[in-house]
Formats: C-alpha cells, structure tokens, sequence
C-alpha cells in the first residue's frame, strides 16, 4: 500500500505521495515529507481537456476529460525500487495525480496501471482495497464506465487522522495494457462529496487510448 513517500515525476521532479486513503498531509505523514523533499506544484492541464492521450501530462491506457481547473501530472517510480514498492496498491502502480487543489478542494483523483492481462477490474478493486489496512464496508457492483465495461467500489477509511469514517471511490476497466484503477479520495468526506463530480466526469468520459 502507498502509505506516503516522495516519489519521482516523470520531469524529475520530486512529489511528496499521500497515502490512497488520505489527501492531505496528516501529522506524520507531513513529518516524512519534511525528511525527504518538499511538494512541487503539478504541470496544469485546463478545461475541457482529455487526459491519458500522447502529448498530455499523463500517456495513460485510457482517456479521460479532467474537471476545470484540475491539475494533472504523470508519477514515475522507476528511479528506485524502494519508492517502486510504496507507489504499488493490490497489483497495480500510481501513474498520475490530478490534483484538485486550483479548483479549491482538497484531494485527488488517482490512476493507477498494472496487474495480470487476464486480471478483471472485480479482482484489481479487491486487491486494491483488500491493500488498504484501514480500509471497511466494500461494496462493489459492476458497472458501465464511458463505453467499457467496469466494476466500482465504495468503501470507508478510518484512522487517527480522520475525524469519523472517510468514503472513498474507485472504478477499474480493462485494457490490452492491463486493469487501470481510477481512484477518489479526498481530506474528508465533505471534500469527497464536493469531487465527486470530477470522478464522475472521468467516469463517464473514459475510453480506451489510441
């Protein structure tokens, strides 16, 4: 599970990573961020724009349209293993962050690649959920995302840094690159509530890349 570690952007660029289950750097994960590097802001991408294409700031294997005023850019892990490992949830890898923040809110919508070529979305949200120590109440239903099929959860986070129970959200497709997970969280859950449209956007836009 990415329980928080600076990682490095594919422009060489060091972030500090929040865990899936919290968006905002909470006590002692502000203590690590301090001890390995300091946050960098994100490369933009605008309104109306289509993420995951060549030439956008995360080459992903779907599209999908981003918010207005979100911010995107793409996560690289390879540098070092160590960070490889953190940057891993269930069987698939961070790969880009678009960041809520410009728009006023606090938290991100996460895409994270990999897993088995015969994987199902079902198996990759189990074992991205099952990977989240603090992570209750799962409920799944298979769904429709863009023109793809897709299976969703929604489940809660609870630990000393939340004040009550955190609802989170994800849905995973299918690609001939492998399961791609779309993940929401947010600092609470009155930031959840307000990005999910964001999420739902993303949802009902996405397609196989090119």
């Amino acid at each position: 599970m990415w329980r928080g570690a600076v990682v490095v952007v594919a422009a060489g660029v060091g972030l500090v990573g929040c865990s899936s289950g919290t968006d905002t750097a909470a006590p002692a994960e502000a203590t690590k961020a301090a001890a390995t590097g300091a946050a960098k802001p994100a490369a933009g991408v605008g309104k109306g724009v289509v993420l995951g294409a060549k030439g956008t700031p995360c080459v992903l294997p779907v599209t999908f349209e981003t918010a207005p005023k979100w911010t995107a850019e793409a996560v690289s892990v390879a540098a070092d293993p160590d960070f490889a490992a953190l940057a891993k949830q269930g069987t698939v890898t961070l790969v880009c962050e678009v960041d809520a923040k410009p728009a006023g809110h606090v938290g991100f919508v996460r895409v994270w690649t990999g897993g088995d070529a015969k994987e199902t979305p079902r198996e990759a949200l189990e074992a991205y959920v099952g990977d989240e120590e603090n992570a209750s109440k799962a409920a799944y239903q298979e769904i429709k995302a863009g023109a793809l099929a897709a299976t969703e959860v929604s489940f809660t986070i609870s630990s000393e840094f939340t004040d009550g129970p955190k609802p989170e959200r994800a849905f995973a497709v299918s690609t001939p690159r492998g399961v791609v997970v779309v993940h929401l969280g947010g600092l609470d859950a009155a930031e959840h509530k307000a990005m999910l449209p964001a999420y739902e956007l993303a949802k009902r836009t996405v397609a196989l890349a090119g």
